[in-house]
């Protein structure tokens, strides 16, 4: 018995360290096996990242220029991918059908302040109420103002201002339950020929600023909202607007308009937006068609 256990053996040093040399080795071989797979991985899923915040920048930006005014979008800047590129358009919050003549008007406008031609909007005398066929949009009075007809062009631009006899755009005073009372001065100066009218509030402006630095994307894509119309496009944040950043790391962006694509009522918007990151980069593209009939 005491022999058997005398003749028992364990590992010695130079066993135990061939063992670890031969491990290193094999662990070092499949580390090389592995490298490239690990490496694919992190590039896709940075790449993904990248492409989910272009992604979602492009998608909101289409989102909100399908509630454009008619013929607001105006884009100002170099716009070569590169520079600081512009884009600002008025969105609608609603809108309707006026009523253009008296016959079959409900009376809803009968007793209003300068109201002059009974329920029917009049484009020849000052007329500060008229009744709203169909459904009424939801108003916010004094800060949603009404639009008729705008062509986007001198004397019937939203932009340029709501009191002159050529401006297109008038302050709501209050809202009824089937009419809406405007502060006019002035009548408005051109008759739509759908008796379509709009309802605005704030402009909205998409700023994109694209820079790298180094192997990175160094540039925004901002939005702003919330500030004063004003007749020339802002290229500095307005006074007492809101922003927020939809996408950083901006290598590359720009937005294309093109005002007349099909008979001259509809517009495109075309944007590109860049993001780079370590090197590795993407670049989207998208479209939104813009209803230019005013």
């Amino acid at each position: 018995m005491m022999s058997r256990f005398t003749n028992q053996r364990g590992f010695t040093l130079v066993e135990m360290i061939v063992v670890i040399v031969i491990t290193g080795i094999i662990g070092g071989i499949v580390a090389v096996f592995l490298r490239s797979p690990v490496e694919g991985y992190v590039t896709s899923a940075r790449r993904a990242e990248m492409t989910d915040i272009a992604d979602t920048a492009l998608r909101r930006i289409n989102r909100d220029l399908h509630s454009a005014l008619p013929n607001s979008v105006r884009v100002t800047g170099t716009c070569s991918g590169t520079t600081t590129c512009y884009l600002e358009f008025l969105p609608t919050t609603g809108g309707g059908r006026y009523r253009a003549n008296t016959a079959g008007g409900t009376g809803s406008c009968a007793g209003v302040a300068g109201n002059t031609k009974g329920d029917a909007l009049s484009f020849t005398t000052t007329d500060t109420c008229f009744e709203v066929l169909g459904p009424m949009p939801a108003i916010t009075a004094g800060t949603d103002e009404v639009v008729v007809y705008n062509l986007g062009i001198s004397g019937a631009s939203a932009y340029t201002g709501n009191t002159l006899a050529t401006d297109n755009r008038r302050a709501i005073a209050a809202a009824g339950a089937n009419n809406l009372q405007i502060a006019s001065a002035n009548a408005l100066p051109f008759d739509s020929p759908g008796r379509r009218f709009q309802i605005v509030s704030t402009p909205v402006t998409y700023v994109c600023a694209p820079a790298t630095s180094g192997n990175n994307g160094a540039g925004t894509l901002t939005r702003w909202w919330g500030y004063t119309i004003q007749p020339s496009q802002p290229t500095t944040i307005p006074a007492g607007a809101s922003s927020a950043l939809l996408a950083d790391k901006v290598s590359s962006c720009s937005f294309v308009y093109d005002t007349y694509v099909v008979a001259q009522r509809s517009g495109l918007v075309t944007m590109r937006l860049g993001i780079m990151e370590n090197s590795d980069s993407i670049s989207l593209y998208s479209a939104a068609h813009v209803n230019n009939e005013p």
